[in-house]
């Protein structure tokens, strides 16, 4: 199985409306794992691993989930997963 990691910076009204707790419920629909959190700027982080087509549906996922309309932007880059995550966590 050949795992990738996403990391995905969004924009927009994304702090202060659940964003993160959204994404960590959707998460465990989706076989990945890795970390979302709050930015000093007031962007969100949100880094996973898995399967390229996993990762691709989960970031669909969030597009269409209840958050989606606060994302105004979204800045992706692709590259080999490090195997760094257990599951998937909210940190600060």
């Amino acid at each position: 199985m050949n795992r990738s990691r996403l990391q995905i910076l969004y924009s927009g009204r994304v702090q202060g409306v659940g964003f993160r707790y959204a994404t960590k419920a959707l998460a465990a629909g989706y076989e990945v794992t890795g970390v979302v959190r709050n930015l000093s700027d007031g962007r969100v982080e949100l880094t996973v691993e898995g399967t390229r087509d996993e990762l691709e549906a989960f970031q669909k996922g969030i597009r269409e989930s209840g958050v989606g309309s606060c994302i105004a932007q979204e800045k992706t880059s692709w590259s080999e997963a490090k195997n760094d995550f257990r599951g998937f966590e909210i940190v600060s």
